[in-house]
């Protein structure tokens, strides 16, 4: 893994307009956003339309469109890219929630019907309207949800970004859990 310190010197180096700084960037967070992207697609069902690769690409675009963000350190960098990856998968199963009730009415063959399943679809717009209603209670409970659950980030690194401590975070983590647990099978 590239030094922390080196992704910290490029990503502000590239806040301050360097481009340069971006093309030197990529090639050091490649592997990890990809890791990321595999972490977000082993929770979505089999046959998923959308691959690793295509959840990296289309993050790292909305990425480098990010105009106004002063990155801190690479624990930044990569809590942004697990919130965009999070709001992608959000946006492709609204769609095909929205094209399964009738949407833009286009003709599916029965041999596509067959890999498309809304379970998970379902389930993942559920825990994000859950997730919303705990971060409107608690917004640092919500966060670490972000980050832990969708991030897929440890106990240290979501203590770097939000700046609390790692036993801050297990507390928040475990209530959080337990909040959204009740919250999910009340849904149910």
């Amino acid at each position: 893994m590239p030094h922390a310190s080196n992704i910290t010197e490029l990503l502000q180096a590239w806040s301050g307009g360097d481009k340069s700084a971006l093309d030197e960037l990529l090639p050091l967070v490649e592997k990890e956003l990809h890791d990321l992207a595999s972490h977000y697609m082993r929770r979505e069902r089999p046959g998923h339309i959308l691959q690793t690769t295509a959840l990296v690409n289309e993050a790292y675009l909305r990425l480098i469109d990010q105009r106004d963000v002063k990155w801190q350190n690479r624990a930044h960098f990569f809590a942004i890219s697990a919130c965009i990856m999070r709001r992608i998968l959000l946006n492709h199963a609204r769609d095909r929630r929205r094209l399964k009730r009738g949407g833009s009415g286009f003709q599916v063959s029965l041999s596509e019907a067959s890999v498309i399943s809304a379970e998970k679809s379902d389930e993942l717009l559920a825990l994000d309207e859950a997730l919303g209603r705990l971060a409107a209670i608690d917004e640092r409970k919500g966060r670490v949800v972000e980050l832990r659950f969708f991030g897929g980030m440890s106990v240290e690194e979501v203590a770097e970004v939000l700046e609390i401590g790692t036993a801050t975070v297990m507390r928040d983590w475990n209530m959080a859990k337990a909040w959204l647990m009740r919250e999910m099978s009340g849904a149910a």
